[in-house]
């Protein structure tokens, strides 16, 4: 059998829609997926006064690599949803801004102040485990929800209407069963099963990252994160809790110095990346290397796509993923729930069961969403393709960005990477300001006499930039 969690008060409590949870697996709104947006959509739906039942595969605590680092923007968010609690007792630690070493030269990046007299912003790092284990504690603390722990494997679909009426379900034990709502949510992240009929985008993967925990290691810069930048792909650090830091890789597809051929992952980690590593990091990352604690996780990138299946909605990394580089997940997800909880306040549609004014408000949330989403969109893939530069003019713009950091030009884009600042013309204005940086370093290191060289370089550098951003900028403009 499946099993079914209410909270104390809800357990006393016979109102009508708990029973209808509870003994007719009937809600307003069945939500797949018990993670990271599972469980803020449920709290926010449910403390409206919907009814609402969460379904989850597994409520033991995950253990991923993803999900570790809440930019101060998600911070906002998860305040702006009353969830800030549950950033509290899981070791958190204070993220202040980046450090960026660009070989071996350094700049330190501290998120802006909105105001000289105002703290500045922080975002936080932890065991993503744990994190989520704090969500589900407010779930459950939440009266109008109902947790269960089983397995969804098909959606409820009308023969005549096509709209979604729920879901099927299978338990451990084998147990089957369905649970029905005017509202489907599908959250069940970057492997969705249920994105394929529903979505007419695939995600697409560059490369992976491999990751590491290391013990009591000592960071260049505490309470920062680390960004690395050499001939290699980037490296990220980021402390996540007293004694944890981790250590993300990326490998591009299909690189020559990690193929089976030449030793595999382990052996690039080993002797590419290990004496790239700041002296200090580099013991603790031999030792999680022998270890053999290693592990990987896809880097997607996914358009989002307008919900128009009636009775549906697909969220979070089921909808709309992109490069982790910038830790930028979470806060989209948590800025995702903020808007789709105003759009369907009970206010605004007081029945979710009136399946044509809920399109209507889910057509609003596709373009509303994007005010925040479509920056850090495109700012994690313009930066990725910046970051793990593998072409001259790529390699150019790379420079060109770390110059922009070191002379001070930092509030802009550090404000964007930390969710803080979500209009895409800043992201525009900031990029080609990086370009023209990028020109006239170039330019700078040619002779007078070798001009014309210079110009072409400068000219292809340019178009380089043009075809980095423009196509994610048409991507989020037009999907």
């Amino acid at each position: 059998m499946a099993t079914t969690l209410t909270n104390g008060h809800a357990s006393k409590s016979a109102d009508a829609a708990e029973l209808r949870r509870l003994n007719h697996n009937q809600a307003d709104v069945v939500i797949i997926g018990g993670g990271i947006l599972g469980c803020a959509l449920a709290v926010a739906l449910g403390r409206q006064g919907r009814s609402v039942i969460m379904l989850e595969a597994s409520l033991k605590e995950p253990d991923r690599i993803v999900g570790e680092l809440l930019q101060p923007g998600g911070v906002q968010a998860l305040e702006q949803l009353g969830l800030q609690e549950c950033l509290e007792g899981i070791d958190a630690i204070p993220a202040q801004g980046y450090y960026v070493s660009y070989f071996g030269d350094v700049v330190s990046i501290q998120y802006p102040k909105p105001s000289p007299t105002a703290p500045a912003p922080e975002g936080r790092c932890f065991h993503h485990g744990r994190f989520v284990m704090k969500l589900r504690e407010a779930v459950l603390a939440c009266p109008n929800v109902s947790v269960v722990e089983t397995k969804a494997t098909d959606l409820v679909t009308c023969s005549h209407t096509q709209q979604v009426l729920g879901v099927e379900c299978e338990a451990k034990d084998g147990t089957k069963a369905c649970y029905f709502a005017h509202l489907t949510v599908v959250a069940d992240g970057y492997a969705s099963k249920f994105r394929k009929q529903h979505h007419p985008h695939t995600p697409k993967v560059r490369s992976r990252f491999w990751a590491l925990e290391l013990i009591d290691t000592k960071l260049p810069k505490p309470y920062y994160g680390h960004v690395l930048l050499s001939d290699n792909a980037p490296i990220l650090l980021y402390q996540i809790g007293t004694h944890e830091t981790r250590i993300l890789v990326d490998i591009p597809e299909n690189l020559p110095s990690a193929s089976v051929k030449n030793g595999g992952v382990k052996n690039h980690l080993r002797t590419v990346v290990l004496p790239s590593l700041p002296e200090s990091v580099q013991p603790a990352f031999l030792a999680a290397l022998e270890q053999g604690q290693l592990r990987s996780m896809p880097n997607s990138f996914l358009p989002a796509s307008t919900n128009k299946t009636p009775g549906l909605v697909i969220l979070g990394d089921a909808l709309n993923m992109r490069h982790p580089l910038t830790g930028g997940g979470m806060t989209v997800a948590f800025s995702d729930v903020v808007t789709l909880r105003d759009l369907l306040s009970p206010a605004k549609v007081p029945n979710l069961g009136d399946t044509k004014r809920v399109l209507n408000q889910l057509a609003a949330f596709h373009w509303q969403r994007k005010k925040s989403a479509s920056v850090i969109n495109i700012l994690a893939q313009a930066l990725y393709s910046l970051f793990a530069a593998n072409d001259q003019y790529l390699r150019a713009l790379q420079r060109g960005c770390f110059r922009y950091f070191q002379i001070g030009l930092t509030d802009g884009p550090v404000g964007l990477l930390g969710g803080l600042v979500k209009k895409p013309s800043v992201l525009f204005i900031h990029f080609f300001s990086v370009a023209l940086l990028s020109l006239w370093v170039l330019i700078r290191e040619y002779p007078p006499y070798l001009f014309p060289i210079a110009l072409f370089k400068c000219i292809m550098t340019f178009w380089t930039a043009c075809v980095v951003i423009f196509p994610y900028m048409l991507i989020e403009a037009f999907c």
